[in-house]
């Protein structure tokens, strides 16, 4: 198990998480959200490759429109 942090809040998931399976595990739609991995932008073509590593830190956040 990987201890990471998700927008300031700690979680713990398997070995060999990546980007796109976290966000699948915290019931997010990649569709309209940015990932950034410590401290850099993961595009979302990277999200299946982009594995996550003890102690990570990783942000994301949602797009919001309005008028």
């Amino acid at each position: 198990m990987l201890k990471i942090t998700v927008n300031d809040a700690p979680q713990t998931v398997p070995a060999g998480t990546t980007v796109e399976a976290l966000l699948g595990l915290l019931g997010l739609q990649p569709r309209f959200l940015a990932v950034e991995l410590n401290r850099r932008v993961i595009p979302r073509g990277e999200h299946r490759q982009a594995r996550l590593a003890d102690g990570d830190q990783i942000e994301i956040v949602t797009l919001v429109g309005g008028g």
